[in-house]
């Protein structure tokens, strides 16, 4: 990491050499994803008439994180920065571009986003171990809370926007806008970030990759870090998945409450939690982010509903915190790579979390199988919490 002042506001922060750009980049990246996405499942929906590939079309980079994360992440360390990001993304832009040629068989269609997805999972340990140099140890957490808050809000814009662009254009012509996007951060990253060489020496390969996944998890530490993001996370997902079936004519407000609630706990636990706070906090907000949705198993009015989903979401303030001590506890040169395993393992376990609720829903109703996920969820995180306690202080 970088010498430099210590980063505990907003304004210090942005005056931050190169987290602006960066911050750019990110937000232009995220609203291309939510565009993109969108788009992506109006055409396979269109096409084929098919629900589950409209879904697979919108999530199916998701899923394909897992190959990226057990295949590809050593790239994130062993390439330079800002060369890796501006390739990275334009490679995403071409791709995005080549969705929207018309006559694409669909069986291609979803080729190019395997693709797409290889290349977002190592986009983010790339982006995420970039953040890591350009920000002091203490910055850390409050700039990816800023970049979490800002992803947030680009994506309910991007999905807006994405919903105006299918209409005004077609579907293949928001999938040329999100393209669009792609390049635009591309040529940020290069205009605006630092030249720097890799972070770890040696080539990118699969084999480089395994080595470092394995170390990775050799610690016991550095493994509850990873479930603590992984899994708790991924059944609140799951919750909120069905959130549709539980209330058609609400989802959209219950959902943009999540995100309110995602955005408030990103700003409380990165810019006024002291640091000494931070390490006692985790547990108790992966219980908030879990506790809350019990209140399903009622059946609850709408209103109450709201509430519960509202406060719950406050909860994801704790993968700052774990996010922070993942940091702690690994070396710099494989930063990236443990950034872009945790990102990847997120996403797809939430992917995961969907499709548990999704079955649960099936067989039961809509708030049974959130409140089912929401008790495994508290569960999950008792059985980590011991692997999560703060470290004893050192003796005198």
């Amino acid at each position: 990491m970088i010498d430099s002042p210590v980063v505990r506001t907003y304004r210090e922060l942005f005056r931050s050499p190169e987290f602006t750009p960066l911050f750019a980049v990110s937000s232009a990246q995220s609203a291309a994803l939510a565009v993109g996405g969108l788009a992506l499942s109006v055409l396979v929906y269109d096409t084929t008439g098919s629900p589950l590939l409209a879904a697979l079309g919108m999530f199916g980079p998701a899923f394909a994180h897992v190959v990226g994360a057990v295949a590809l992440l050593s790239a994130a360390d062993r390439l330079p920065p800002r060369a890796a990001l501006a390739a990275l993304l334009t490679a995403s832009g071409l791709g995005t571009g080549v969705l929207a040629v018309p006559g694409t068989p669909t069986w291609a269609l979803f080729a190019v986003v395997l693709g797409l997805g290889l290349a977002g999972a190592v986009l983010a340990g790339v982006r995420y171990g970039l953040l890591s140099q350009i920000l002091p140890q203490d910055g850390y957490l409050i700039g990816r809370s800023v970049l979490n808050a800002s992803n947030g809000i680009t994506q309910i814009a991007g999905f807006a926007l994405g919903g105006v662009l299918v209409a005004a254009l077609s579907a293949r012509g928001a999938l040329l806008v999100a393209a669009g996007l792609y390049v635009l951060a591309a040529l940020v990253a290069r205009a605006g970030l630092a030249r720097r060489p890799p972070r770890a020496a040696g080539r990118p390969s699969v084999a480089e990759t395994w080595r470092g996944n394995a170390l990775l998890w050799s610690s016991r530490p550095r493994r509850y870090a990873f479930l603590a993001m992984w899994l708790p996370n991924g059944l609140i997902v799951g919750c909120e998945a069905v959130l549709v079936p539980f209330s058609p004519e609400h989802a959209g407000w219950l959902l943009a409450l999540t995100s309110v609630g995602m955005l408030t706990g990103d700003v409380l636990i990165g810019r006024f939690v002291p640091r000494a706070w931070r390490a006692r906090l985790a547990v108790p907000l992966l219980l908030l982010l879990a506790v809350p949705y019990l209140v399903f198993a009622l059946d609850p009015a709408v209103t109450v509903a709201g509430v519960a989903v509202l406060v719950a979401s406050i909860g994801y303030g704790s993968t700052l915190l774990v996010q922070d001590r993942l940091l702690a506890l690994t070396p710099g040169e494989i930063h990236g790579q443990a950034l872009g395993l945790h990102s990847s393992g997120m996403m797809t376990m939430q992917g995961v979390g969907a499709a548990l609720a999704g079955t649960a829903a099936e067989f039961a109703s809509p708030a049974t199988a959130i409140a089912a996920l929401a008790t495994a969820s508290i569960v999950t995180t008792l059985v980590l919490a011991p692997g999560l306690r703060p470290p004893a202080p050192a003796p005198a």
